[in-house]
Parts: C-alpha cells; sequence; structure tokens
C-alpha cells in the first residue's frame, strides 16, 4: 500500500540496502575512493533519486547493486540477495539500464528486444503481448527494422528502457538515463518510469544530472565524493532554505551579466543564476527582500528583488558549497577568466547564415535555415534529437560543406574560403574530442600547434590555459583518468588557445554536475563581455536564459526564433502566466510533431 504520493507505507520492505560500503580503484599511479563507508536503504514502490556531482561514485555504486562490481568491504543486499554472492540471480531479477542505454547498435529494435528477453529468459508466448506493450509506451512500434545505432538519442533512451523492462522487474535501477537527450523525450521517460511505479508497484533507483528531475523522486540520497551526504524527501531538503532564496526582476536598464558577476563575487552568496530575464539568488542566511536588496547592493532603480520557494536544486548546490569549503586542499572554483578583448569590425555580423540546406543522399537534414548572430552575442541553438543542431554546427565551423545557401563566418565565405574562417573560431565537440592517452599539457600542445601556435606565444597560452581552468596539479595526468567536470574544462581550454573570435560549444555541459555547469558559464560570461561571439547548443533549458537570441529546431528548419524572453511571451496563458523555456520548448515541438503526423509526415515518433 502507497500514499497518494508514491511513498510505500510503514513497515514496508527495503528493496536495496547498503551497508558501511567501501570501494576504491587504480587509475594510473593513484589510488582513488570511489565509495567511502555508505550506508542507505531503498524503499519499495517509489522512484529513489541518487544525486551527486561528477565523481560522487553514482555508478560505482548501482553496478557493485548489479553485482557486476565487488566491493572492497561492506554489502550490498537487493531483493533479500547478496550482491556478491547471488549477482547472477540479481541480474536475472532486476533491470538495469547504464549509461548510454546499454544497447547493441548494430543490433535493430527488435533484435535489441529479443536478446534482452533471452537474457532474462522470458517464455516465447510471452513476448510477443510484452513486445506491444513495450512498443506502443515507447512510439518505437513504426521502428522496430531500424538499427539501434541510427535511432537519434531520445529513442536510443526510449529502446534502452523497453529493454530493461522487457521483463517486468521488481526493482529498476536507471544510471543517468536522460543525459544529452532532449526535454520532449525526459519527460517522455518520466511518464514511463511512473507508469510502471503505478501499474506495478515498481520500484526504481535512478541517478540523474538534472535537479530539476530530483523533484520528482519520491526521496532522494545525496552523495559527493563518494560519501553519503543524507536522504529524504526533495521537500525536506528545500524547506531547510526557507527566507534564502530571491529572484531579482528587471525594472528596466540593468544589466543582468554584470550582475549575476556582482552577486558571485559577493561572500554571502551560495549560488547565482541567469533565470529568463530575472536572476535567482541564494544567501548564506535567511533575511528579507529588502535586507537582500541592500546586501547586495542591488539597484532598486533597476531591479525588483521578491522573496521565492525554495527549490531541491537550491538545497543541493548550498550542500555542495559548504562541502567544498570543508575541503582545505579542494578547488575553490572560478566564475570567469581572462579573455582578450575582441577589436570590433564595424557592423557586419560574426554569422551570417541564409538558406542553408545540406542533404544527405535523398535525406535533408538541414532545410533552408536562415539567422544572424551578432558579434559578442551568445546564440543558442535548441532542437530535438535528431533536428539537424549538430550537422549545422559542423557545417558553420567548415567541417561540413553545405549543400546551398549563403553561409558567412567571420568575415569569409565558408564555402569559398574555409581555412581563413576556422582559423578564427573555435569548437568544442559533444564528447570534447579530447586524445584520452595524452596528459592534459600535451592535449595543450598539440592543440596550440594544430592551431599554429609555437615558440614564445605557445607556452604563453598554455600557461594561460593551465592557471586559468586550475589545470596546473593535474598536468602530468593522462585526459582519460580526468573527472569529466575538469575534461570538460581542459576541452574549453584547448579550444581557446589561439583566441578564436567565435566560439561554438556542441553540448557542453551534458552529463556535467550542477557546480561544473555554473563554473562553464561563468567563463563564457567572461568571454562574452571580452567580445567573443559564443554558438551554444544544449538540453538545460535554463541554460538558454544565458542566450542573448536563440532559435529553436525541429527536422532542420527552424520553429522559433529571439530572444529568450520574447520566445516564452509568446506562450503565457492564465494557467502558466510565466512559462519557463523547457514549458516553451515542449510546446513548440509538441505542436510541431502533431502538425507533422496530420499530414502524415511522421509515423509515430521521432527517429
Amino acid at each position: 500500500m502507497s500514499d497518494q504520493h508514491g511513498r510505500p507505507a510503514d513497515g514496508e520492505d527495503i528493496v536495496l540496502s547498503v551497508s558501511g560500503l567501501n570501494k576504491h580503484f587504480r587509475v594510473g599511479k593513484r589510488t582513488v575512493t570511489a565509495l567511502a563507508d555508505v550506508s542507505f536503504q531503498v524503499k519499495r514502490g517509489i522512484v529513489t533519486g541518487l544525486i551527486g556531482p561528477d565523481g560522487a561514485g553514482k555508478t560505482t555504486l548501482m553496478r557493485l547493486a548489479c553485482g557486476l562490481l565487488v566491493p572492497d568491504s561492506g554489502s550490498v543486499t537487493v531483493l533479500g540477495l547478496d550482491a556478491t554472492r547471488q549477482a547472477h540471480a540479481i541480474q536475472r531479477s532486476i533491470g538495469y539500464m547504464p549509461q548510454r542505454f546499454g544497447l547493441y547498435e548494430d543490433l535493430t529494435v527488435q533484435e535489441n528486444l529479443d536478446l534482452y528477453a533471452d537474457l532474462h529468459n522470458v517464455a516465447t508466448d510471452k513476448r510477443p503481448e510484452r513486445y506491444e506493450r513495450l512498443l506502443h509506451m515507447t512510439g518505437l512500434a513504426p521502428f522496430t527494422g531500424r538499427l539501434a545505432g541510427r535511432l537519434s538519442g531520445g529513442m536510443k533512451q526510449k529502446l534502452g528502457i523497453a529493454c530493461a523492462l522487457v521483463s517486468p522487474p521488481p526493482l529498476l535501477i536507471l544510471d543517468e538515463p536522460t543525459v544529452g537527450v532532449d526535454p520532449v523525450s525526459r519527460r517522455e521517460l518520466w511518464d514511463i518510469v511512473y507508469s510502471q511505479v503505478r501499474e506495478r508497484g515498481m520500484s526504481v533507483l535512478l541517478a540523474t544530472a538534472y535537479l530539476d528531475e530530483a523533484e520528482r523522486c519520491g526521496e532522494v540520497v545525496l552523495m559527493h565524493q563518494g560519501r553519503f551526504l543524507g536522504q529524504d524527501a526533495p521537500g525536506a531538503f528545500s524547506s531547510r532554505l526557507v527566507n534564502r532564496t530571491f529572484t531579482i526582476h528587471p525594472r528596466g536598464g540593468g544589466n543582468r551579466r554584470e550582475l549575476l558577476r556582482r552577486l558571485r563575487d559577493n561572500n554571502d552568496t551560495v549560488d547565482a543564476i541567469i533565470l529568463g530575464d530575472a536572476l535567482r539568488l541564494v544567501t548564506r542566511a535567511p533575511m528579507t527582500p529588502a535586507e537582500a536588496g541592500k546586501a547586495f547592493a542591488v539597484d532598486p532603480d533597476q531591479w525588483r528583488v521578491e522573496a521565492s520557494r525554495p527549490r531541491f536544486e537550491d538545497s543541493f548546490i548550498d550542500r555542495l558549497q559548504r562541502e567544498k569549503e570543508k575541503e582545505a586542499s579542494g578547488s575553490s572554483g572560478i566564475q570567469g577568466i581572462e579573455a582578450t578583448p575582441v577589436q570590433a569590425r564595424g557592423n557586419e555580423p560574426a554569422i551570417l547564415v541564409r538558406d542553408l540546406c545540406r542533404d544527405f543522399g535523398e535525406f535533408r537534414a538541414v532545410k533552408d535555415l536562415s539567422f544572424t548572430v551578432r558579434r559578442g552575442e551568445i546564440f543558442g541553438l535548441l532542437g530535438a534529437n535528431g533536428a539537424g543542431k549538430t550537422t549545422t554546427f559542423r557545417m558553420l565551423c567548415g567541417l561540413l560543406p553545405a549543400t546551398s545557401g549563403v553561409l558567412r563566418v567571420a568575415g569569409h565565405n565558408l564555402r569559398e574560403a574555409r581555412a581563413p574562417a576556422r582559423a578564427k573560431i573555435g569548437y568544442m565537440a559533444q564528447k570534447f574530442s579530447l586524445y584520452s592517452d595524452l596528459t592534459v599539457r600535451q592535449n595543450l600542445l598539440f592543440f596550440s600547434s594544430a592551431y599554429g601556435l609555437s615558440g614564445k606565444r605557445q607556452k604563453e597560452r598554455i600557461r594561460w590555459a593551465l592557471d586559468s581552468f586550475e589545470l596546473a596539479d593535474l598536468q602530468e595526468n593522462d585526459s582519460e583518468e580526468l573527472p569529466l567536470g575538469y575534461k570538460q574544462r581542459l576541452a574549453l581550454a584547448a579550444a581557446l588557445m589561439h583566441e578564436p573570435e567565435i566560439l561554438f560549444l556542441d553540448e557542453p555541459t551534458s552529463g556535467i554536475d550542477p557546480l561544473a555547469r555554473r563554473e562553464f558559464w561563468g567563463h563564457i560570461n567572461a568571454l562574452a563581455a571580452a567580445g567573443v561571439t559564443v554558438m551554444v547548443t544544449t538540453h538545460f533549458m535554463e541554460e538558454a536564459s544565458y542566450c542573448d537570441n536563440l532559435v529553436i529546431m525541429a527536422r532542420g528548419q527552424v520553429l522559433a526564433a529571439g530572444s529568450p524572453s520574447e520566445l516564452t511571451a509568446r506562450f503565457r496563458t492564465p494557467d502558466n502566466p510565466e512559462p519557463s523555456m523547457e514549458d516553451t520548448f515542449i510546446h513548440l515541438i509538441e505542436t510541431f510533431d502533431e502538425q507533422e503526423a496530420a499530414t502524415g509526415k511522421t509515423q509515430g515518433g521521432r527517429p
């Protein structure tokens, strides 16, 4: 029996119990502590979120729970079974979706389902009914003959969870299932998960990098650097920040990036982010809006400070900041970097795109795309998985020729002069494009040489990168050994070695924890303030608020364009007077999908 929130009644079973768990790994010459004396329990019949930054130990813990690793000490009990001695029995009983979905990309959708059904000994006569239910629930029915490797990220995600559910498990373990997929696919996954919780009483342990998703969990387990920090309902964590969270709304004339910088430089600030036209502030001590305005020197003629409801994200950031302050040798975090000002070049736009098209055989990936990016602007390119964002990026960087259309970057026609344009741009790819078997310094040396730097200038830029991104102590480590947040730092440093006028960022924060994302946007704001033009794709809709302007794409075409405030204003309703960028994005994509389906251009989902 569960209550109205999906939580188990007192006395019901525990499906997963972790006690005194320790696990270490040898990485190169270092011993890394993945888990240190971790203990907690997961209740039956609810979704429990496993929340923590990069290197918190979430994946290690999940793999131990699945019997895929053996602990150094301590114990894990899953469904009453010992994960060390009865690993095979656990693996037959639970559903597990690892990061990147655990699919066989050279098999079709149907073949992946068949393989997982074989692994879980699903009776042949039971399969058709189960397949029909799963394919309907995930929208994969029209794509059973398609190779998994040819599906979009969102559809791979759905296939991954379908495979994990092919034999309905009492416990479903999902390791960051929504990383790298668009907001519509994220919401669809949550619908699937909660349908199983409601209909089957399934228990779910889910790790996520999206803190808004933690709000949807019955309970959350907080972890940091392999240690357990606490367990409770999300609202219980949030309630501890009453009178410490504020929204600062513009009255007109204020510079939000400058105010953000000043807020972050204030010692009384726990967190400050841009949120649409406004800013969100979390303070160290409780205070009234008037006290906050005075304490943070907010100009009342330009800004209005009001109290706001605490979110789980606020409490999570507050806890992580306090943990960092306890660590004497820990990184203090850096909010900006020293960037060389870019000289203005008249009124010519940094990027000009007119009627851009790109064909792959008979498939048109980008259709008549047009937009303009001003110099020194942060410009967002948003869209569902498979919208054509990465294809557009590769054309803008001169890595892929356009089929037709006008394409000017940094004053050069990319259809005629790619090399001069490439010399003025930096590119940070989704997977960071680092050389894993090279050290941090060797990566910087390679990329600076590739950009034509040598001698004294090269040495100066390498020193700048090591100092600015706090990589000096790690410069002899192989990049493969770095935590994800540090790989991101190194990749951004590599893209900036030659001081480009334009920086392209392709989903640069995918899978990165909230502190690393805040640090990253501190860097980007500093670059924009110096006149660097930044073009970015992201699946974090709140990050779209950092953009001056953006376009939202679907199937290679523009659905909407404008500033974040202009776009959200279009979708205000009496029921939702202040729609978020995520609300706006989902509305646009769903409306487009409905229109496409009505005209017969789609077949039940976004491939």
